[in-house]
C-alpha cells in the first residue's frame, strides 16, 4: 500500500454498529486491509466493544470511540485519560464547554484527539425546537464549534451539510469529522443532513464516518472500495 493509498484510506472510518463483537470482528476479518479506521460506538461497547477496541489496536488499526461523554468535569477528565491510555485515536464529548474542557485536560500530553458532537445528524430544527433550544442547527452548531476550538481540543463532529461552515471557524489545522455520509443514490435511513463522500470532502471534512452503505452492503469489499476510490479522487 502506498503512502498515498494509505493517506486516502485513513479519511474513511467504517462504524461497527452491531450488538455483539461476533459480528463486528466477522466484517473487520472479512475487510482485511481495504479498512484500516473503525468506529465503536455506544452499542458495541457495551456489548465488549471495549476489549475489541484493544485488539484493534493491537493489530495495527485505528479506533475511534464514539461515547458521546458528558457528565462532570472530573469524571470526564479521568475516562478522556483512561480512553488515551488505551491508545484510542478518537474520543467524541458532547460539545459543552465545561465537558469539552474537562476532555482537553484529561487528553493533554497524548496523541488522543477529542472531537466534540455539535449537532446529531439526525436532528433538525424542529427536533432542537422540541428538545428547547432556543436557536436551529446551523446557529447551534456555529456557537459549538467556536467553544470547542476556545476548549482546545482537536475538533468536532459535524454534519457534512455544515463542514464548510465548522472549516472556517476551526481553520486549518481543526479536526472535522463528518457522519451522515451517503454515497449517490444510497438509503439514507435516519439521517436528515447527509451528502455524499466527495461532497463532505471538498467542504471541508478530514474524515468521514460511514456505517451501513459498508456493514449492510452485499459485497462490504466492493463497497469500501467504492468509497475510496471516491475519496481519492475528491
Amino acid at each position: 500500500m502506498s503512502l498515498v493509498d494509505a493517506k486516502v484510506r485513513d479519511r474513511m472510518i467504517v462504524a461497527l454498529d452491531y450488538p455483539n463483537v461476533s459480528a463486528a470482528e466477522a466484517l473487520v476479518w472479512q475487510l482485511g486491509d481495504v479498512v484500516t479506521f473503525y468506529k465503536i460506538g455506544l452499542e458495541l461497547s457495551i456489548a465488549g466493544g471495549l476489549d475489541l477496541a484493544a485488539d484493534l489496536i493491537g493489530a495495527g488499526k485505528k479506533v475511534f470511540l464514539d461515547l458521546k461523554l458528558h457528565d462532570i468535569g472530573n469524571t470526564v477528565e479521568r475516562a478522556t485519560a483512561a480512553a488515551a491510555e488505551r491508545g484510542v485515536h478518537i474520543l467524541t464529548v458532547h460539545a459543552y464547554p465545561q465537558t469539552m474542557a474537562a476532555a482537553a485536560r484529561g487528553a493533554k500530553g497524548s496523541p488522543l484527539e477529542v472531537l466534540g458532537v455539535t449537532v446529531l445528524t439526525s436532528y433538525d430544527d424542529t427536533d432542537l425546537a422540541t428538545a428547547g433550544y432556543r436557536m436551529g442547527v446551523t446557529d447551534t452548531v456555529r456557537l459549538r464549534a467556536g467553544q470547542a476550538r476556545e476548549a482546545g481540543i482537536a475538533g468536532v463532529i459535524c454534519a457534512p451539510t455544515d463542514a464548510a461552515m465548522v472549516r472556517a471557524i476551526l481553520g486549518p489545522d481543526g479536526r472535522v469529522v463528518t457522519p451522515g455520509v451517503r454515497p449517490k443514490g444510497a438509503d439514507v435511513g435516519d439521517q436528515k443532513r447527509v451528502a455524499t463522500p466527495a461532497q463532505a470532502i471538498a467542504a471541508g471534512a478530514d474524515r468521514i464516518v460511514v456505517g451501513r452503505p459498508v456493514t449492510a452492503a452485499a459485497d462490504p469489499v466492493a463497497a469500501a472500495e467504492a468509497i475510496l476510490a471516491e475519496l481519492a479522487g475528491a
